[in-house]
């Protein structure tokens, strides 16, 4: 009998309704392939499923829509991939109280699609086209609407999880002013699938404004583009997104050119005051606009120009008030270590994500280069890059303060140790 084949009887959930079928190449994370896909068709099954493997101490990755799957430590070995795709409904949308609740495998771009129908959407933007709402929680990921609406977490109030004893737990609520359980929220925000299974969710909405536009500038120097962010953070000015994106040479005299762009959302009148105050702040650098149609389009072409190319893609954060400090440093490392340097961020708020090229050397050397700079650049960590260097570059950086105080929680939650297969944070 071989591995799968055993695997396969050990899972005990085949009467549930569920799917369950070996690994094949298309599972594989960080070539590792998974010996067995479960796909469960309910959250019950999901809890079953949860309860099986721990009791048998299978590694065990959940998968939504498999967009972030390299995000996380090499594993080593992958007993069970538990697939949440077929979870994939819009429970209920209150469109009189601006919430919806969400089966976590229902793709954050079908669920937007549904709202419109009410003029109203969950105001999350994200790179990949098939992420799903149970992924985005359980990686926090955001993009430039985070300036104006925060994070996944910032947006949820009320959960439901499956965990590794096989039950269903639920917090929070499903109006924005029940805030009963609402760390449980916040605390599987970001966890990566190492604590429970998040099969539910429920968010605030907005809805959709009436008109947005978006004024670009592009400054060739690098104190001009800083001086601007501070005019417009300190503004009444109220964006929609406020990015930037730049770029250090690997080597030579080039300058470090600096594009910022700020989003406005509103009705027309409003949108049209706000960009010409706005062009009055950037008036050292190279402007255009965009609005409507267009201004959708520039915005989804943008938001995955960072993860093109083969580099390196690291998360970090900076002072706010300190986006300078940050730019000289990249500049710094990049000639430093002759390896250009791509970084796109919320010009605001600190956040953002920087692009690697280079050879797995050069990026190694980056990644322990950026963890260096406190406090200029801080929480570094590493999103996408090749096996090796994530294997020689810990994904998650080294153990800090709060390191017990996850490890006695993940010990509360699964006491096996069998979720996420080792890959972090927990």
């Amino acid at each position: 009998m071989t591995l799968t084949d055993d695997l396969l009887r050990r899972i005990d959930v085949l009467s549930d309704g569920s799917v369950v079928r070996p690994g094949a190449a298309d599972d594989a994370i960080d070539d590792v392939v998974p010996a067995v896909v479960v796909a469960p068709e309910s959250a019950e099954a999901v809890a079953a499923a949860l309860a099986t493997v721990s009791r048998e101490r299978l590694t065990t990755v959940i998968r939504g829509g498999g967009t972030k799957l390299g995000w996380g430590r090499p594993p080593q070995t992958i007993d069970v991939v538990l697939d949440l795709g077929r979870l994939n409904r819009v429970v209920a949308h209150r469109h009189g109280d601006l919430t919806v609740t969400v089966e976590a495998g229902a793709p954050l771009a079908e669920v937007n699609r549904a709202l419109a129908q009410h003029r109203q959407w969950l105001a999350i933007d994200t790179a990949f086209d098939a992420a799903t709402i149970g992924g985005l929680i359980a990686t926090n990921d955001s993009g430039s609407l985070r300036h104006r609406y925060g994070t996944p977490r910032d947006l949820l109030i009320g959960i439901g999880l499956a965990t590794t004893d096989g039950r269903l737990a639920k917090a929070g609520g499903q109006v924005v002013k029940n805030v009963a359980g609402y760390d449980l929220g916040r605390l599987v925000s970001g966890s990566f699938g190492s604590l429970a299974a998040i099969v539910s969710a429920t968010f605030k909405l907005s809805p959709l404004p009436l008109a947005s536009a978006t004024m670009a500038a592009r400054f060739a120097d690098r104190d001009a583009a800083v001086r601007a962010v501070a005019a417009v953070a300190a503004s009444t000015l109220d964006p929609m997104a406020f990015d930037f994106d730049t770029s250090a040479p690997a080597a030579g005299s080039e300058p470090m050119a600096v594009q910022l762009a700020v989003r406005f959302a509103a009705s027309p009148r409003a949108v049209d005051a706000q960009i010409a105050r706005a062009r009055e702040m950037m008036s050292g650098g190279d402007v255009s606009v965009t609005s409507g149609e267009s201004d959708d389009a520039w915005w989804r072409a943008r938001v995955g120009e960072i993860w093109s190319g083969a580099g390196a893609v690291v998360r970090m954060a900076w002072p706010a008030a300190a986006v300078g400090d940050m730019f000289r440093a990249i500049e710094t490392i990049a000639r430093g270590e002759r390896t250009a340097i791509a970084v796109v961020g919320r010009a605001a708020v600190g956040a953002g994500l920087a692009r690697i090229d280079g050879d797995a050397d050069a990026q190694v050397r980056v990644v322990e280069r950026l963890r260096r700079q406190a406090p200029a650049i801080q929480h570094v960590v590493v999103r996408r890059a090749a096996r090796d260097v994530k294997a020689r570059a810990d994904v998650w950086g080294p153990a800090d303060s709060a390191t017990p105080v996850l490890a006695a929680i993940k010990q509360a939650l699964d006491p096996a140790g069998v979720l996420n297969a080792g890959r972090g944070p927990v």
